[in-house]
């Protein structure tokens, strides 16, 4: 896998702060939610998008798609957020929950599952 640089890794711990403040914050004030939600998932998704592997591992490609998609449910979760607050598209409630609970759980695993195959 392809290392962050110190101030990628900090931007990247920081878009996945700001992606959590702002999942938090819609109970007080959504609009502000949505505006430090999305700055944190591009954030999050551009220094993603940095990591590479290069290799030909099968499992390990498998788990870098899986991380794309998780960020893929990310920004789509900021699209579907900007719909219900903006009342356009078919969104109007908060489906953008599910995108988000998606997302997360993709993460979660690959974060694990990465490291471990890496260390065989």
């Amino acid at each position: 896998m392809k290392e962050l640089t110190r101030l990628q890794n900090l931007c990247f711990r920081c878009g996945a702060i700001l992606m959590l403040v702002g999942a938090a914050v819609y109970i007080v004030s959504p609009t502000a939610s949505m505006f430090v939600y999305g700055i944190g998932t591009l954030m999050f998704t551009l220094m993603q998008l940095r990591t590479e592997y290069q290799g030909r591992d099968v499992t390990l490609l498998r788990l870098r798609r899986q991380q794309l998609l998780a960020c893929c449910c990310f920004v789509l979760a900021l699209v579907m957020m900007s719909m219900q607050l903006h009342e356009w598209g078919p969104c109007r409630r908060q489906e953008w929950v599910i995108a988000l609970t998606v997302g997360c759980v993709l993460e979660l695993y690959t974060s694990f599952r990465i490291p471990q195959e890496l260390g065989k």
